[in-house]
């Protein structure tokens, strides 16, 4: 699966990009942020990747102007619920530099959200305060602080995200551009049952354009 948005992308995770994937979760840098800073190893990193490749997982490598600079998530996504848990990490230092992670995040988003009417829950260790404080940025709200975990989980819902990211929303699409979000279906995503699922809950009333192309499908919303 690949979604494109301007110049932003979207390609889903396949095992040719595990091992990239793995060498930077394992950097110093990532994972002083994360719940879980354990090395990783190329077996671990497979099971895990086993594990998460069906229908109720959507991990994808962002790809900007051609480079793979990180990952962005929608995991354990339960469609009768509505809920999803999110997640994002970019590598790419420079990329950190500029307005690139605003615009991802945002794009996601508006998939997740405003598209597909998911609510997302972000787990954020209690001392990661940037994290804490680019999710607030977004609209995400605490809706738990257990004093016995490492993490605070946060809520971000269509409510909250039109309310707080207003002006954000306002400054993505005029960087976004009119260009429509072209999402790629290819035949594993067929197979495992993902394809089917977010077919099923793209509203008709956004949807500009479907065409089948060889072994998938291309829609335009």
């Amino acid at each position: 699966m690949i979604i494109s948005k301007g110049n932003i992308i979207f390609k889903r995770l396949t095992s040719e990009d595990i091992e990239l994937v793995r060498k930077w979760r394992n950097s110093t840098r990532i994972t002083r942020t994360m719940i879980y800073r354990e090395h990783i190893t190329r077996e671990m990193q497979k099971e895990w990747f086993m594990s998460v490749d069906n229908k109720f997982n959507l991990y994808f490598i962002i790809i900007h102007k051609g480079k793979k600079i990180g990952m962005i998530n929608g995991k354990d996504i339960n469609w009768e619920k509505k809920t999803m848990e999110t997640g994002v990490f970019f590598w790419d230092e420079n990329t950190l530099k500029g307005h690139i992670p605003i615009v991802c995040t945002l794009a996601f988003a508006e998939l997740g959200i405003m598209v597909f009417g998911l609510t997302a829950y972000a787990k954020i260790r209690k001392d990661n305060y940037n994290a804490k404080r680019y999710n607030k940025f977004l609209g995400f709200e605490i809706c738990e602080d257990n004093e016995d975990l490492e993490y605070q989980l946060y809520r971000l819902n269509e409510e909250s995200y039109l309310k707080k990211a207003k002006i954000l929303r306002k400054a993505f699409l005029l960087i976004a551009g009119k260009s429509p979000t072209t999402m790629h279906f290819k035949k594993p995503d067929y197979d495992c049952g993902i394809a089917q699922l977010i077919e099923n809950n793209i509203p008709v009333s956004i949807l500009q354009k479907s065409e089948d192309v060889e072994n998938g499908k291309i829609f335009n919303f």
